[in-house]
């Protein structure tokens, strides 16, 4: 685990931020979500500001941006709309991220032209049968010529019928039938074979659709396979580095909801008056915000720590304990900072006239969405252990890490 030091914050890049969110999303989070329908008009202008895409190097047309800067953008966003901060994270975090560092360059410019032009990376790990377990998956592609065929389902996938780049992971097997590891395979919507079959209807985050995936015999060039350093057999440790950097954007907007969640709160105590006075001088009120405001700097510096390290190896990506840590803290402590927001408006904050009301649903996700706390602390835990967890479905239960690593 690699701490460092917390970069200087760009100040500018977040109130530019901050104004966009204030000038085009918050106007319209609340249709957006009684809508249930992806907000086209905000991903447009989000391209044209240049907050998609951010993260890619310069020479694919990108700004080059840290995910720190990502995060300070997501916080702003995620303050006023969470379907928007989704749409940020997964346009700079993930599997974009992934592509620009292990793909080749026509997949750079493929992906690159797309993103920056507003398109949400979908990653299509989960199936109905393989959630946290994620190597238990039985997607699968089968290489037959100078093409890989992919058959299975996923579910839960995030951007599902309007992702435009898929990053797809099935169990490879060679023209012989054998087993090869898993893979990424990358395709775009509309080629054929490539269907969602159904739309989840979710509790929160109500305009990004999450829904089940199904793949029929849709062939994958093998110049649309995304090969990172040790092939099939050792590539899908490599692969899902992707998700140490989503899973701090993931925290990161959890967070950002918290914060916008206690700047409403602020204001209503404020000119909430009851017993003749405003509820804000009411001391055991103001220790409620004392601790919100006390848990949400706590999560900002634990992201922030995370976003600004990079994990063993020469890793591109954050630190796999730093960014697990910072989503579980994070994400169990912005789901407290809402609750006590939606109880300082009291029965007002039950409607879904208060915009707590909707940030109690969305935060919700973020305790599951991008690894389980439950399975992060199996991570951390394995971490502070010694111990290395089984990467593919075959390897032996925890054991102690080699003394090379």
């Amino acid at each position: 685990m690699t701490l460092g030091t917390i970069p200087a914050l760009n100040l500018e890049l977040r109130a530019r931020a901050a104004e966009f969110a204030r000038t085009h999303v918050a106007p319209r989070s609340a249709e957006i979500d009684q809508s249930r329908e992806y907000p086209w008009d905000i991903v447009e202008k989000l391209a044209e500001a240049g907050f998609m895409g951010m993260s890619i190097p310069t020479e694919w047309g990108g700004k080059g941006a840290s995910f720190l800067d990502v995060c300070l953008v997501v916080e702003e966003m995620a303050k006023a709309c969470t379907v928007t901060a989704r749409i940020v994270v997964e346009g700079n975090m993930g599997a974009i991220s992934t592509i620009m560092a292990y793909g080749s360059d026509a997949q750079k410019a493929w992906a690159s032209k797309l993103v920056l032009a507003g398109d949400k990376p979908a990653i299509c790990i989960t199936e109905p049968e393989a959630g946290s377990d994620a190597t238990g998956m039985h997607t699968r592609a089968d290489k037959r010529g100078d093409r890989w065929v992919v058959n299975g389902v996923k579910h839960w996938i995030t951007g599902a019928s309007v992702s435009k780049v898929h990053l797809i992971f099935a169990r490879a097997h060679d023209e012989r039938g054998n087993f090869l590891g898993i893979g990424g395979f990358l395709a775009e919507r509309g080629q054929k074979g490539l269907e969602m079959t159904r739309r989840e209807p979710t509790m929160g985050l109500c305009g990004i659709p999450e829904g089940e995936l199904t793949f029929t015999n849709l062939e994958v060039p093998d110049d649309m396979v995304l090969r990172a350093p040790g092939g099939f057999e050792r590539g899908f440790a490599q692969l899902i580095n992707a998700y140490n950097s989503q899973r701090v954007g993931a925290g990161t907007v959890a967070m950002g909801i918290a914060a916008g969640a206690l700047d409403h709160a602020l204001a209503w105590v404020k000119e909430r008056e009851q017993f003749g006075r405003p509820i804000a001088e009411f001391q055991g009120l103001q220790w409620m915000l004392a601790d919100m405001g006390t848990q949400l700097t706590a999560a900002r510096l634990m992201l922030h720590a995370a976003a600004s390290s990079r994990g063993p190896n020469g890793s591109l990506f954050p630190d796999p304990e730093l960014a697990a840590q910072a989503k579980i803290f994070a994400s169990e402590a912005s789901i407290k900072i809402v609750n006590d927001a939606l109880q300082l408006f009291g029965a007002r904050g039950y409607s879904r006239n208060c915009p707590v009301e909707r940030m109690a649903r969305d935060v919700r996700m973020f305790t599951i969405g991008g690894g389980t706390a439950q399975v992060l602390r199996t991570l951390v835990a394995s971490k502070l252990l010694g111990w290395k967890l089984p990467q593919t479905r075959g390897e032996a239960p925890l054991a102690p890490r080699a003394a090379a690593e």
